[in-house]
């Protein structure tokens, strides 16, 4: 392809004409772009149901459940960053036809692996390829009027399946095997593809180009903020990923447990629906740094989690959390950058994070020892909280 075409593409729709005439920044376009974005991670929020399928189903130890899921996320860490150089040349929904293609066969061939190496090896083939889906779609979603309230909407779509796939997989694996967890993401992944055709082309403006290419980017905000995303998702999923065996150690059982999930997971759409109802109204850094806190205070709390109301509390609490502080910090990246590489880069971050948090977990578990994963956790969330206050202070200094 020339480069004048690509420019073309660029500029008057990068994949063909709006599809179906939704609104591009409606609430129908703003769902299914959320479904697009999640598609390639959905299993980041059945992590817990994925982890305890892999040590049930097919025998897998912590440390190697651990791995297949980091691997999964590196993969997806180097998909995500390929997305930033890619962005603003491809043909995005070409692209992300073509992805969704691919990850419907990676997780059909998962079901009849049975070896942890050889089911690393596949997952971070997922990861790559989910990751650059999930690029492609941060880089689009930054192209909508108030990108804010299109990322509540993708942790609304998150939170709301992951609790289904929290409260049912995590009893289907012993019946049907990991099967369950695979046919699970293929169906997500279908039911994707088919609301594509109906997504607006999002074209970068001849305008919008123009003052990429002159403006120059502030890089000490945008670097502070891309690490506080990366520090966010370390600390959550680290512990998350092992929120079933914490439960187990402490005496709860899998009956409790799935439900509890499920709740806290439904319960933290709060959190994405807040973002969506307020946007910015308040600022950045007041909710941001609120909800960080809170979010350390409650991690903080799973030390007494043979309570279960404890534990049921502090999941929900964390969730909620999750859920408001995440479109916030990819926001920011967004302002930094209407066609969409630095939101991206965010995604980038926010994967490194994500397979950052069980690989270290995974190490520090040992014999769950889960004392120390919530303590590093915790510590981990409070440094975050001081890493974002400049990037968020100063946009909100630039909106007033």
């Amino acid at each position: 392809m020339s480069e004048q075409t690509i420019n073309e593409e660029v500029v008057h729709g990068m994949g063909g004409p709006i599809g179906g005439g939704i609104d591009p920044n409606g609430i129908i376009a703003r769902i299914i772009l959320a479904f697009l974005t999640t598609a390639g991670i959905f299993y980041i929020n059945i992590m817990p149901a994925v982890i305890n399928g892999l040590k049930d189903g097919l025998e897998f130890t912590n440390q190697q459940a651990g791995f297949v899921s980091s691997a999964n996320l590196y993969g997806a860490a180097i998909g995500a960053l390929t997305a930033v150089f890619l962005i603003k040349k491809i043909c995005w929904k070409r692209w992300a036809y073509a992805l969704l293609l691919a990850l419907l066969v990676i997780d059909f061939l998962c079901i009849y692996i049975q070896y942890p190496a050889g089911m690393i090896a596949v997952r971070a083939i997922h990861g790559l390829v989910g990751g650059l889906l999930v690029g492609i779609g941060f880089g689009v979603i930054s192209r909508t009027k108030e990108a804010d309230k299109t990322f509540g909407y993708l942790l609304f779509i998150q939170w709301g399946l992951g609790g289904l796939g929290l409260m049912y997989l995590p009893g289907l694996v012993p019946e049907y095997g990991t099967a369950a967890l695979f046919i699970a993401l293929m169906t997500f992944t279908l039911v994707t593809l088919l609301m594509m055709p109906f997504l607006p082309a999002y074209a970068i403006k001849q305008d919008d180009t123009q003052h990429l290419v002159r403006s120059n980017i502030d890089w000490k905000p945008l670097s502070l903020n891309v690490f506080g995303i990366f520090l966010f998702q370390a600390a959550n999923m680290g512990l998350f990923a092992y929120i079933i065996g914490l439960g187990r150690v402490e005496g709860l059982t899998l009956e409790f447990m799935s439900p509890a999930l499920a709740m806290a997971s439904w319960i933290a759409l709060i959190g994405a629906f807040l973002v969506i109802v307020l946007g910015t109204k308040f600022g950045r850094t007041l909710p941001l740094v609120a909800a960080i806190f809170a979010t350390a205070l409650c991690t903080w709390a799973l030390h007494y989690s043979g309570d279960a109301n404890i534990y049921l509390i502090a999941n929900v609490v964390i969730g909620i959390t999750w859920a408001f502080v995440l479109p916030y910090l990819f926001g920011i990246c967004s302002e930094l950058d209407s066609a969409g590489q630095m939101a991206a880069l965010g995604g980038f971050a926010s994967k490194m994070g994500l397979a950052t948090g069980p690989m270290v977990a995974a190490f520090l578990l040992g014999e769950d020892n889960y004392t120390l994963v919530i303590d590093i956790a915790v510590i981990t969330l409070i440094i975050c909280a001081f890493v974002i206050i400049y990037p968020a202070r100063l946009l909100d200094k630039q909106a007033n």
